[in-house]
């Protein structure tokens, strides 16, 4: 390879993204190791603030620079004690020299003189800035001090993100104002802040979008809720359309949407209030965005009627490829054999749909003729919809759909989701299913072959379904007797594979989940993982990451009958090497229990037993909490267990933790990558609960450095 000519090797090492293999190739020679560093475009710094003297200055062609994952996780960048009592502002100029071509920099800045240091030297070419802070804001801080010296000083800034950033609503739109010429020159603004409890008012957001008239991406975090002062209405949705019509994604999201927490599979679907939004209105907003690629509109309250805006929104939005609709409701009446509603967006490549109350099976068998291009459906608190009707849509998405999610429907447990899912097993990537273990039983015999007893090109009314789906119409569906518009797809659009008819007597056409790599479960606080295989997710030879949610409140729950949640089943994927175990939305007591009652200790014992026999190369932890003490740590058995995990390499603790605690993992022989990170809200200010601060991590980090590994 040597004798190559560089231009050739330069788009040779150009082409790898893997870290590790970066590394590796800059270790064959010199003149590898000096190629490598050229065509390296993004670098995350890992290490610890209190060497950033010794920081290199070989990396010089990065120019998408991550500093918020420095240790210790949290604190300010330049705060950190050195032995050398460096100057922080002469650090920040060597940080600056050390990566000239920064376009894009990610920071966690605690405090605004973070920014400030790194800023007095600005990036001339600096475009896009991402700023994380889990920390409450600094009291003495004074309104848009944190974006102040960003706004001033960086004139070529394009792209702001603030999603994980805590700060206050009222923050950023007086420095706006201030700077009205790198305003005018955004185009890309995240502020879909996950900390935010009432979100943007609807004055803040008209003069948002009336200083960025340029915007392309624009994500807001808001309240729909009339009840509210500010509530965003008729009004506002028409002045976004006015204000920004080059917009190409768009996502309003209530702050009610933002939680994490999975919602009630028995509700209706159907909210107390109804959101303030007229089919007019609709129908104006989306004449006024020509340009819309993505757009999701995440209300929690009910919009009704919305069929004939969302055809209008096929008409009017003909590059739109993703759609997300919360508590929308009648869109797609499925009446007749005429497709109406959101089965019109023809063009949709990925479709998300959350507690829609009337949809039901007829709606989504319309959705899977219309939407014949969709690669990805999320499916959530759809009370209605059931496996027949999955299966249906599976069926007639077969060539395209591989990224699926089946969440909170009262009649799609796991077994029956599954089951739904069994045509395109062998195509489907991405998976998230809810473990809940109802009716453990196979199937009926036949089942798929009676879901496909009907003749999709020769639809003339309800009774070409057969008896399956004769009663399937909801009994809410809208009469409304307009005319629609006709739809005759040609034949290789509605077709359905031959080998979808021959299934193995059981109703199934495989039982191996050949390319499934990503697999996401929820599952209640008690209930067991061991079901899984049974489900029939038993063969699954690709997997390589699974998440796994746990929620619920353990005060008041019984001892488990077994010692083990199930991790170890596990095992029987061969390639899993991520995980991500998810127990922060778990509740209990941290510190003593009440007499007959586990405390989190306990429970942790009860979640991560059997994670040993798991071959993991990367772990993310999030610890259960007690909320009266805002205190997620990680407790002595769940040390230990974690110790056994001998292959990790990587091992992320979203909490805090006692420092001999963490001394426990300096005996996985590979480990190279720990970190602490109190990413939650609010993070707490001082850590009082263990005896972790800036020396016990950095005397962590040395000894944990100082061991030899073998690769």
């Amino acid at each position: 390879m040597t004798h190559l000519p560089p231009e050739i090797l330069t788009n040779v090492f150009s082409a790898v993204s893997d870290t590790r293999t970066r590394n590796a190739m800059s270790l064959v020679c010199r003149s590898f190791r000096c190629l490598e560093r050229r065509t390296r475009t993004s670098l995350t710094l890992r290490g610890n603030a209190r060497d950033l003297h010794i920081l290199p200055t070989c990396f010089r062609y990065v120019t998408d620079l991550d500093l918020s994952l420095v240790s210790p996780w949290g604190h300010a960048l330049f705060a950190a004690s050195t032995s050398h009592q460096s100057d922080p502002q002469q650090q920040a100029i060597e940080l600056r020299n050390a990566f000239p071509r920064v376009t894009s920099l990610t920071l966690y800045a605690r405090s605004p003189v973070t920014l400030h240091l790194l800023l007095l030297i600005p990036w001339p070419n600096l475009r896009h800035v991402k700023l994380v802070r889990w920390h409450v804001r600094p009291p003495a801080s004074q309104p848009g001090a944190d974006f102040a010296d960003l706004f001033h000083r960086c004139r070529s800034l394009t792209s702001l993100d603030l999603s994980s950033f805590y700060h206050w609503p009222e923050d950023l739109p007086p420095v706006l104002a201030a700077n009205p010429i790198t305003a005018a020159s955004m185009r890309r603004l995240n502020l879909l802040t996950t900390s935010f409890t009432e979100g943007f008012k609807s004055h803040e957001i008209q003069q948002i979008t009336a200083w960025c008239p340029n915007l392309e991406h624009l994500l807001l975090a808001c309240t729909f809720d009339a009840r509210y002062l500010g509530y965003v209405g008729d009004e506002t949705l028409t002045a976004i359309a006015s204000n920004c019509p080059k917009l190409t994604l768009l996502h309003l999201g209530d702050t009610a949407s933002l939680s994490n927490r999975r919602g009630n599979p028995n509700d209706s679907g159907f909210s107390d209030e109804d959101a303030r939004i007229s089919r007019a209105t609709m129908v104006e907003f989306f004449s006024g965005l020509p340009l819309l690629e993505e757009l999701v509109l995440d209300v929690c309250k009910n919009v009704r009627e919305s069929c004939f805006a969302l055809e209008v929104l096929n008409s009017k939005c003909p590059r739109l490829r993703t759609l997300g609709l919360r508590q929308f409701h009648g869109i797609c009446l499925a009446i007749g054999s005429q497709l109406d509603g959101v089965a019109l967006c023809q063009g949709l490549q990925s479709l998300s749909v959350a507690n829609c109350g009337d949809l039901n099976d007829m709606g989504l068998i319309e959705i899977g003729r219309g939407c014949s291009r969709l690669v990805k459906f999320h499916v959530q608190g759809c009370k209605l919809i059931t496996e027949k009707g999955l299966r249906t849509l599976t069926c007639l998405l077969r060539k395209t759909l591989v990224d699926v999610k089946v969440s909170c429907c009262l009649n799609l447990e796991t077994f029956a989701a599954l089951r739904a899912l069994e045509p395109i097993r062998d195509r489907i990537e991405r998976l998230h299913v809810d473990c809940v273990w109802n009716g453990m039983k196979e199937s009926d015999d036949g089942l798929g072959q009676s879901l496909l007893n009907f003749d999709l090109n020769k639809l003339e009314d309800e009774q070409c379904f057969g008896h399956d789906f004769a009663s399937m119409d909801s009994e809410g569906t809208s009469q409304n007797k307009r005319q629609r518009c006709s739809y005759s797809p040609p034949p290789e659009e509605v077709e359905i594979d031959d080998s979808l008819m021959q299934s193995n007597g059981n109703g199934y056409w495989g039982t191996t989940w050949d390319k499934l790599k990503y697999l996401s479960l929820w599952i209640g606080v008690g209930d067991m993982l061991s079901p899984l295989p049974m489900a029939g997710l038993e063969d699954c030879p690709s997997l390589e990451e699974i998440r796994i949610r746990v929620e619920g409140d353990c005060r008041g729950k019984p001892k488990p009958s077994e010692t083990e949640f199930g991790l170890s089943i596990l095992a029987c994927y061969p390639n899993l090497s991520k995980m991500q175990l998810d127990c922060g939305d778990t509740r209990g007591y941290a510190l003593t229990a009440p007499s007959g009652q586990m405390d989190l200790s306990l429970w942790e014992r009860f979640f991560l037993n059997g994670i040993g026999t798991l071959s993991l190369d990367e772990l993310d932890y999030w610890p259960p909490q007690d909320e009266d003490v805002n205190q997620r740590s990680l407790s002595l058995p769940a040390a230990g267990l974690l110790q056994e995990c001998y292959t990790l390499r990587k091992l992320f603790i979203h909490g805090t933790a006692h420092e001999h605690f963490m001394n426990f993992f300096l005996k996985i022989p590979n480990l190279r990558d720990v970190q602490l990170r109190e990413d939650y809200y609010p993070a707490p200010e001082s850590d009082m609960s263990t005896e972790m601060r800036v020396g016990s991590c950095s005397r962590f980090e040395y000894a944990l450095n100082r061991r030899q590994i073998s690769d």
